[in-house]
This record gives C-alpha cells, sequence and structure tokens, in this order.
C-alpha cells in the first residue's frame, strides 16, 4: 500500500501548544500530522508524533491546526470555526472528516468540516503541506484530514478489549468535553462504540462576557471492520446533533444541526496490485434564526432558515509497482444537492427559497505517481473533472413584496444549468535527505469550481458562505472557475540540537471568486437588487464575481534543544493576499505571527512557557469594508504527566495576562446582548485555566 512520508512531523514539543517539527524523521514532509490524544497506532513509525499531547484551547480543533505553519483559524463561533491555510480558506481548501469529503448545511458556513470533528473523538490531524495530492480529491491548494479514533485490528485470535477516552474542562467558558471509543478486536474483527458530549457558557474576556457565544454538540457512532488475509472490509456510522450555538459574527444562531454520516469501504491486495474503494454519504439538516440567542427584532423581521444538504460519494483506485515507483490510478464521484428555505415563524405566509434544490455533481480520473527522478524523490499527479450544476424553481411567499418577487421570476426563467471540465496537475519534488538538509519544490495547477450559493443566491441577503463581513451578496449565474498556478520551494534541515523547514510559496489565482459592488454606480438605488438590500440595511451590496488575485508568503518552524531538559521550539507565519486587477487586499488573512515555547521534559513530565506574538494587519480589503486591527502578545503556561502507561493527564493556563486583544480573523459582532458593541470587532477569550485527562487501553 503506499506509503505516508512524514517530515520532521508538524508537531508541538509538548502541550506548549506549538505544533512544530521535531528533527526525528528521514524523509521530507508530504504531510504534517497533528497527534491530538496518546491513543497507540498500528505503525508508529508512520505518524511519530511526539510528544502526544495538545492544549485544550476548546472546541474546535482548527485551533490546533492553527498551531502549524501557514495555518490560522477563522473566528466564527465556538463551533463554526475554519481553518486558513497561506490566505486560502472555506471550501477552497480539500477538507475531509475521517477521510470523508462532503457538502456543509449552512448557506453561512456556519458547518464548516471540522464542525463534525470534536476534539475527543479526533485521533490525528493529518495537513497536506502546500497543495493535496490529486488522489484526495480536487481543491485549490491545500487541505486536511481529521482522523478518528477507533479500536484496531489486535494480534490475538481472542478478543481484547481496547478504549480511547477523556474528559476536559476549560474555565473561561465554563465549558466540558468527553468522550472517546469502547470497543474489542482480534486479528479477524473489530468494533468500537463511538461518542462525545460537549457543552460550553458564553465565554468571557477581561471587560465581560461575548453574549451568544454559548455551544452544545453531542455525537454517537460505531466503527466496524473484518479482515481475512490481505482483505478488509470498514464501515463507519455516527449522528451528529449540535445546538443551540451561538455564531456572534453572523446575523443568525445556530438553533440545531442533525446530521448523518455512513462510509463504507474495501481495501486488498492481490498479486501485484492494491485495491481501495469507498462509498459514502452524508445529510445535514440545519436550522437557524435571529431571536433565540440574541434579542429578538420586531415580529416582522423574525426569521428562521431551514437549510440541508445530501452528499452521495463514491471511489474506486488501483495502485501498483509501476517506471521504478508507485502508480495508483483512481476514479471517484459526488453528487452534492442543497436547498435553504427562510421563514418568519410569526408569519405563514412569509417564506422564501433562497436556494432552491441547487445539485451539484462531479466525476473525476486520477493518476498519481510516486518514485525516484534521478537526484530526486517526486511525487507526480493528474485529475480530470467533469462538474455540472443545476437548481429548481423559486417559491414564494405571499407577504413578500413586488421586488422578490420580480427577482423570482426573473431567476425561473433563466437557464440554470453549467457544465465545466477542469484539469489539476501537482508535481513534488524532494532530496534524500544528507547531512541533515533535504531541498524540496512544488509546482502545481490547481482548481475549484463556485458553490452553490456564488451561483445560485438570486436573493440579496447577507448569506455570504462563512465571510462574515457584514455585507449583502447577491449570486451570478455566469460565475467561473478558480485556477491557481502555485509554486513553493524551501528545505529541511537538522542536526543533533537544531531543526528549521521554511517554505516561500506564490499562488496566482486566475477568477478568483469574491465580492465586487454590485454595479458601477455604488450607492445609487437603481436597481430591484440594492433595492431590496438597502431595506435590510446595506445600500451598497455585493454580488460574486470572478477577479485575479495572488498570494505569497513564507512560514516555518524551528527549534533547538540545550543541554540537559531544556528545549526551545517556534513557529513563524506570514502571508500577504493582493488583488491583481485593482488595488486593493484580499479579505481576512491572517496577520504576521511567531510563536516560541521552552519546556522542560522529564521522562514522566514536562512543563512549557509560550510565547506568541501577532503583528497588526492594516493590509485590509476596501472592498469588504474589512477594518485593521493591531498586534498583541499572549502568554501561556503548559504542564503534562504521564501519570501511568494508561492514565494521561495535561492542564495549563491560557492568556496568563488575561490580555484584552482582537485577533483579526475574528469576526464583527451583530448580537446586541454582548458587553462587546454591535459592530465591533470580537475579542479573544481572557485568562482560562484547563484540566484534560486521558485513559487509554
Amino acid at each position: 500500500m503506499k506509503k505516508t512520508l512524514l517530515g520532521a512531523t508538524g508537531v508541538l514539543a509538548m502541550c506548549a501548544g506549538l505544533l512544530t517539527a521535531h528533527a526525528e524523521e528521514d524523509a521530507p514532509a508530504l504531510q504534517d500530522v497533528v497527534r491530538v490524544t496518546s491513543a497507540r497506532v498500528a505503525d508508529e513509525t508512520e505518524l511519530a508524533v511526539s510528544p502526544e499531547v495538545m492544549p485544550l484551547e476548546g472546541a474546535d480543533v482548527t485551533r490546533l491546526i492553527a498551531r502549524t505553519p501557514g495555518a490560522a483559524r477563522i473566528g466564527n463561533g465556538e463551533l463554526s470555526g475554519q481553518m486558513q491555510y497561506r490566505g486560502l480558506f472555506g471550501e477552497r481548501l480539500n477538507l475531509r472528516v475521517d477521510g470523508q469529503r462532503f457538502g456543509s448545511g449552512g448557506p453561512n458556513l456556519m458547518d464548516p468540516a471540522f464542525h463534525y470533528a470534536p476534539s475527543p473523538l479526533v485521533r490525528y490531524l493529518v495537513i497536506d503541506r502546500g497543495v493535496s495530492p490529486v488522489s484526495e480529491g480536487p481543491g485549490l491548494a491545500g487541505g486536511a484530514d481529521a482522523v478518528f479514533k477507533r479500536v484496531d485490528f489486535s494480534d490475538s485470535e481472542e478478543a481484547v478489549l481496547g478504549y480511547d477516552l477523556m474528559a476536559g474542562y476549560r474555565s473561561v467558558d465554563n465549558s466540558v468535553a468527553t468522550g472517546g471509543v469502547l470497543g474489542a478486536s482480534t486479528d479477524s474483527w473489530r468494533f468500537n462504540l463511538l461518542g462525545s458530549f460537549e457543552e460550553g457558557e458564553d465565554y468571557e474576556f477581561a471587560d465581560g462576557e461575548v453574549a451568544g457565544s454559548e455551544f452544545t454538540r453531542a455525537v454517537y457512532g460505531l466503527s466496524a471492520g473484518v479482515r481475512q488475509g490481505a482483505h478488509e472490509l470498514s464501515l463507519d456510522v455516527r449522528r451528529h446533533e449540535a445546538g443551540p450555538a451561538g455564531t456572534p459574527p453572523f446575523p443568525m444562531d445556530i438553533r440545531y444541526f442533525d446530521t448523518d454520516f455512513a462510509k463504507l469501504g474495501y481495501a486488498g491486495s492481490f498479486d501485484g496490485f492494491d485495491v481501495a474503494a469507498h462509498l459514502n454519504y452524508a445529510s445535514v439538516e440545519h436550522a437557524m434564526n435571529n431571536f433565540d440567542m440574541r434579542p429578538a427584532p420586531a415580529m416582522a423581521s423574525l426569521r428562521e432558515a431551514l437549510a440541508f444538504a445530501d452528499t452521495r460519494a463514491g471511489d474506486v483506485s488501483v495502485s501498483f509497482d509501476a517506471f521504478n515507483g508507485e502508480l495508483e490510478l483512481g476514479v471517484d464521484g459526488e453528487l452534492k444537492e442543497h436547498s435553504v428555505r427562510i421563514i418568519n415563524p410569526a408569519n405563514s405566509d412569509f417564506l422564501v427559497t433562497s436556494i432552491p434544490d441547487a445539485e451539484q455533481e462531479r466525476y473525476g480520473v486520477f493518476a498519481e505517481w510516486e518514485g525516484a527522478l534521478g537526484l530526486f524523490e517526486s511525487q507526480l499527479g493528474v485529475r480530470i473533472d467533469q462538474h455540472s450544476d443545476d437548481a429548481g424553481q423559486v417559491t414564494l411567499g405571499s407577504a413578500l413584496p413586488m421586488g422578490p418577487q420580480m427577482l423570482a421570476m426573473a431567476f425561473n426563467a433563466a437557464d440554470h444549468g453549467w457544465d465545466d471540465t477542469t484539469v489539476d496537475a501537482v508535481a513534488r519534488f524532494w532530496t534524500p535527505e544528507n547531512n541533515g538538509l533535504s531541498w524540496r519544490m512544488t509546482l502545481a495547477r490547481k482548481t475549484n469550481t463556485p458553490g452553490y450559493l456564488h451561483r445560485y443566491g438570486w436573493m440579496p441577503l447577507n448569506a455570504s458562505g462563512g465571510l462574515a463581513d457584514g455585507n449583502i451578496y447577491v449570486g451570478d449565474l455566469n460565475i467561473e472557475t478558480e485556477t491557481a498556478w502555485i509554486a513553493e520551494a524551501g528545505f529541511d534541515y537538522r542536526t543533533t540540537n537544531a531543526y528549521i523547514r521554511p517554505t516561500i510559496f506564490y499562488r496566482q489565482i486566475d477568477d478568483y471568486i469574491q465580492g465586487v459592488p454590485f454595479d458601477d454606480t455604488v450607492g445609487v438605488i437603481d436597481s430591484t437588487q440594492e433595492m431590496i438590500a438597502n431595506m435590510n440595511g446595506d445600500p451598497t451590496p455585493l454580488r460574486f464575481a470572478n477577479v485575479d488575485a495572488r498570494l505569497y508568503g513564507l512560514d516555518f518552524d524551528y527549534g533547538y534543544d540545550f543541554e540537559g531538559p531544556l528545549r526551545l521550539d517556534g513557529v513563524f507565519s506570514y502571508v500577504r493576499g493582493e488583488r491583481r486587477d485593482i488595488d486593493d487586499n484580499l479579505y481576512r488573512i491572517s496577520p504576521p505571527s511567531l510563536s516560541a515555547a521552552l519546556t522542560w521534559q522529564e521522562a514522566s513530565w514536562s512543563g512549557s512557557f509560550e510565547v506568541r506574538g501577532v503583528a497588526e494587519q492594516d493590509e485590509v480589503s476596501e472592498t469588504n469594508s474589512e477594518e485593521p486591527s493591531d498586534g498583541y502578545v499572549l502568554l501561556n503556561l503548559f504542564a503534562d504527566w504521564q501519570v501511568s502507561d494508561r492514565v494521561h493527564l495535561s492542564f495549563g493556563i491560557e492568556n496568563l495576562a488575561d490580555e484584552i486583544y482582537l485577533d483579526h480573523l475574528s469576526g464583527y459582532n451583530r448580537n446586541a446582548a454582548s458587553d462587546v458593541a454591535v459592530g465591533e470587532r470580537l475579542p479573544g477569550a481572557g485568562r482560562s485555566a484547563f484540566v484534560r485527562i486521558g485513559i487509554v487501553s
């Protein structure tokens, strides 16, 4: 089977919270791996993550990902955080949960991919370093996979009990998190139940509370597998129930997400080749409103949105030795269906079908080869995908005035069909390590098709696909596919005591999807769309359109082992995002950051002091009315104790100085009950103590 290549692992040198590269591996990285628990895995050489603990910063695993080079977290709510990687976020990234791709249920992306990856159930996080391989599916650049815990096959014919459980508490929001897996296995079958429960109250900062930031989430399911010789069949099923949960940067909060997942997998080895196949299903039911978790508006302005998303997907691939390496050939496909209805619970005649039964189909083929080319090891891949989109007819209630009725008629009369063929290509090269040094380079062409909201958002609404910039948006039936041309270069260098892994990157993106002024007469209300937007508080709405953009930057992780038990580890990230067609910046780009943790490591315990500095961000998007932000410095203390082979304890204090700081990637508050003024950027959490215990078999 294909070997997973990891570099000097992209993992925190301990619970100090910095995810860094430990200088222990012998191959340059194609992936970074973040180990979330201390659970044992079948192939420790594949993951090679040490130590095996992370800080408890909250329910969202994107907080852990944000500590890797080039990554950041977009804070749209405790359960709605998005991963940003080298300036890109949302559906541009190739994100998977336990290997499964699926469509978000919310038009405001209140359920980004890792909303469905509660930390008590996540075993480790795999980050595609730089760009995702074509074998993992389409996507504009990098990606990540949150791999769940499970009870693995054992080496015994007799059933062996297995478990990986955790429980934790965090003071800043009085939150609890507990869960894990429990089951049994032999050398021919495995079975485990899984479950987690998390809840928290409004989080605090030095000047008060952020109202409407509480959350609740529960997940339960099972994982099973049978193995006969070189053949394995697996089944994973789970139910995800989230909400109520606050999203202060959005005009509504989560009432519920009820989501079902199912995945059937096969892996087998034959004489000379290996086969892998999967069938996936995900079904999301979602409700959000503007009155349960924030001050209710007048009766006429009460709103609740009901959204649905179904994803059916499958793939099959075969890999075999070829051309002095390994060649993998595969086919895959997915069908996503989305619909959104907006109602007024106090008026049965108010109904807006804002997304009318949108369908997105994709069928793809790929080839990926990995092997030696002269002085270089390499991974070469190409993918071709056929896409087609369509949508149904809009229906409106009788309470809707003439303006929306006219737009609905125009949309219904238009041709909703669209199709395109995309081509992705990736070439990654690296040299074998020589005297501690390995050079690497990546060239890629990657594509991303528009989301259903970009194309079928016919009604001017505050739905932005997670941008949370406060603007009202309109879609465009003629919007085109994004195409990125990517170049990256760097090296991994390590000695007995030190390591550093810098990467410089450049991404030129043609037809980048961005909000632009609705027409050339900005501020002049001379269209039906502008009239409706003005009635809803935005006289200058934006429409999704294709522009030209570029992203470039530098990131690295580094470390040094002093004589004795003392060690230093850190991460630096810088990315710049610009429009190429006009003089403006891209929206919501993370500011430069540098972190360093000094760790005292003993055989069974360790302690760390972390300093994290974030620079100001004044390269902001005028188009998106983005405000600049000031820099800040945070101090953290963490400790870790391996009580026994089975029991692990971690604890610490975050934001030790109780600093009031404004994370540039946090949204602007829209909950009037908060101690934060409406329209002001949301502050980060105040001083917080946490404790977590893990128990493994």
